[in-house]
């Protein structure tokens, strides 16, 4: 009788709901680049705050930003056995070149699959019409932040730069933002998108800003951005250096270069924004039962007014109230 109640109570305890026994789900966040990196940082904070303490969150880093090219399959593989490892219920896959690598693996299972910060279309990656993957994309607001700089610089401007690095997510978004075209006419202003792999180019390209005729820089990423010697820049240090130097106003499309030794800011998309919206949908799958495949891809937010106080007294900039009632600041 003893040995009948013993048995009674294993099979008891193996068949109560994790979460009956104080156990919370895992969800695991594959991310492409590194935690130092805001964005990523931020997008992680929001995915957290959404989910709460009923999940606990692991997260595996391919590192991509700093890494060579040669290595991402690699990576990709040394995340795809982390996945085995954990086995949890759902997976985050941040940024482009996650997607990008996991996707063919992924649409093989069953487990749900929430992408984020996508710069290109997720059907070159092969994640359209998977039962069980859908998620958040991420695209630039160049057209009104053109409309912006009309506003704020009080007149139009003659040419405007975007400057992006050369790496992978500048190259999604210049293929399905600007559909590979470097030079554009946004709302009647000349446009130029320059793209740049190493430190010398960048500086060359910022210092002769003005020279060439450009009333304004828009930075983009410059994430990927390599020394004489092919070692990874820090993004912080570049922000200083073109701060520093650059002949004209710069401004973002990101919130994560926008600071008071950075660029003056703009209409900018928030990392952690991304992370709240992936964290909603994740939620409509883990706690409501929708399939991935019922919810359509998501864009977050149409973009903040985000500004340096500092980098607009420096360049003599006061914000009309049009957009100084609607702007937020880093400092």
């Amino acid at each position: 009788m003893k040995h009948v109640m013993i048995t009674t109570l294993v099979l008891a305890v193996l068949c109560t709901p994790l979460a009956a026994m104080g156990e919370r789900p895992t969800v695991l966040i594959i991310a492409s680049y590194h935690k130092e990196y805001l964005w990523q940082a931020n997008y992680q904070a929001g995915i957290m705050e959404k989910l709460g303490t009923d999940y606990q969150v692991d997260i595996f880093e391919m590192d991509t930003k700093r890494l060579p090219k040669s290595e991402y399959k690699k990576r990709a593989q040394l995340a795809w056995e982390y996945y085995e490892k954990v086995q949890p219920e759902l997976v985050f896959l941040g940024d482009d070149n996650a997607l990008r690598y996991l996707t063919p693996k992924f649409a093989e299972t069953d487990t749900p699959v929430v992408y984020l910060g996508i710069n290109n279309n997720p059907k070159k990656y092969g994640a359209s019409d998977k039962k069980n993957i859908t998620g958040v994309l991420e695209r630039p607001l160049y057209k009104q932040s053109i409309k912006m700089l009309q506003v704020l610089l009080d007149k139009k401007p003659r040419n405007v730069m975007f400057l992006f690095d050369d790496g992978v997510t500048t190259r999604a978004v210049v293929s399905m933002t600007f559909r590979n075209k470097t030079k554009l006419r946004i709302h009647g202003v000349p446009v130029q998108v320059k793209r740049v792999g190493t430190l010398k180019r960048w500086q060359e390209t910022v210092l002769s800003a003005k020279e060439d005729g450009f009333d304004a820089i828009v930075t983009g990423g410059y994430n990927t951005i390599k020394d004489e010697q092919g070692q990874h820049v820090p993004i912080t240090q570049i922000g200083q250096w073109t701060n520093a130097h650059t002949p004209v106003p710069m401004f973002s499309f990101w919130s994560f270069s926008v600071a008071a030794d950075q660029t003056i800011g703009g209409l900018v998309l928030f990392g952690k924004s991304q992370g709240e919206k992936a964290g909603e949908l994740a939620l409509r799958i883990l706690k409501e039962g929708v399939s991935p495949g019922e919810i359509r891809p998501a864009v977050s937010e149409k973009g903040r007014y985000f500004f340096s106080q500092t980098q607009l007294k420096k360049w003599g900039l006061t914000l009309p109230e049009s957009i100084a009632s609607k702007a937020e600041y880093v400092d």
